[in-house]
């Protein structure tokens, strides 16, 4: 990797020690545990508004939501757009929670940031280079994912694009990657986490809904990826899964939710002992 120019990731880190941390509603990411959650797809007010009221109460930090949803298929649910957007503001601001969505297309980068607290670049555009420019110029908070074939290497170069930029607060994404395995949706890459921890000083999350796509297999990953060392989690949560119009095998019930949040703590103390 000594050819990449980490002047703001790996390189900086012989003289900067300290890791990035990003402040966001209460929370300071990198320096206290975050946990991201919601419904994949905005569909409606107050599905949205119930899935933020849920995943206040059961302690989580941000709240996720998409308003343009990039989907494989062009007849598949696209989102409410902006419409989805002032729903997804409006249900943050009543929950007391920053929200977090997707941005999709350059021409829509600063109508998002209007709205939303951090920007979110999906697996599908993480090296969309024109997006991440973008993005990087418009200041706010960038939550990047890692593509669904990218290498370690390829990953941290698509954050350097933000860095570029002058924009500072990237939050890595760990959400799995295509490989021959199809009993999940992804395959996990748990080692990732380590890796990049070691290489950068960017706060680095994990989501086990995208990464599996099976909702009984979020409680495991997740609790595998706080022992592996990860910053924060994203987790989709449905009021009602079964109706939902996209990735309805892959969002926890609100009382899945809450209890998967109880394992959460717990888990985070025993990790907090083996570090002593």
């Amino acid at each position: 990797m000594k050819d990449l120019k980490y002047t703001s990731i790996t390189d900086e880190m012989d003289c900067k020690r300290d890791k990035t941390e990003i402040k966001i509603g209460d929370i300071i990411v990198g320096k206290d545990f975050c946990v991201i959650a919601g419904p994949c797809s905005v569909e409606a007010q107050e599905q949205i508004l119930k899935a933020a009221l849920a995943v206040k109460k059961a302690g989580a930090n941000i709240l996720r939501g998409g308003a343009y949803k990039p989907r494989t298929s062009p007849y598949s649910f696209q989102g409410l757009g902006k419409v989805g957007l002032k729903y997804l503001y409006d249900a943050g601001k009543q929950a007391g929670l920053p929200i977090i969505t997707e941005v999709v297309d350059t021409r829509d980068v600063y109508l998002v940031a209007e709205y939303a607290d951090v920007l979110q670049i999906g697996a599908r555009n993480a090296q969309n280079f024109s997006l991440l420019t973008e993005v990087g110029r418009a200041g706010k908070p960038v939550l990047l994912k890692r593509g669904m074939n990218s290498t370690i290497e390829e990953w941290l170069n698509c954050a350097e694009y933000i860095l570029e930029q002058g924009n500072p607060k990237v939050i890595l994404c760990e959400r799995g990657i295509r490989t021959y395995e199809t009993y999940t949706r992804n395959t996990l890459d748990l080692s990732a986490v380590a890796a990049v921890k070691n290489l950068s000083h960017l706060p680095v999350f994990v989501d086990p809904s995208h990464a599996t796509g099976r909702r009984e297999m979020i409680r495991p990953m997740s609790l595998s990826a706080i022992i592996a060392g990860c910053d924060g989690l994203e987790i989709e949560v449905h009021p009602d899964p079964k109706t939902a119009l996209s990735d309805a095998e892959q969002q926890l019930l609100p009382g899945q939710f809450e209890a998967l949040m109880e394992d959460v703590r717990m888990t985070l103390e025993f990790r907090d002992r083996l570090k002593k």
